[in-house]
């Protein structure tokens, strides 16, 4: 099986929408939540067959831990 016949088959290139879009929209929406431009561009502009987006997601989209425990006035939260 040659690449031409892959990406002239309807079925596999289903299956690889089907792969790629769930893990391009989660991946696109934690970059945008968390203000991550460049993740966010390099996410929308690179295919990658979702594995870019899945090290983003699972790597890089964890948020920093806060370690404010008080306000601005000294007051506990």
């Amino acid at each position: 099986m040659n690449l031409e016949t892959l990406i002239l088959n309807p079925l596999i290139l289903l299956l690889i929408i089907a792969w790629t879009l769930p893990w391009k929209g989660v991946a696109l929406w934690k970059a945008a939540k968390n203000s991550h431009k460049w993740w966010f561009i390099a996410l929308l502009i690179l295919n990658t067959l979702a594995i870019l987006e899945i090290i983003y997601i699972f790597y890089f989209s964890k948020p920093k831990p806060s370690h404010q425990k008080f306000g601005s006035e000294g007051k506990q939260k």
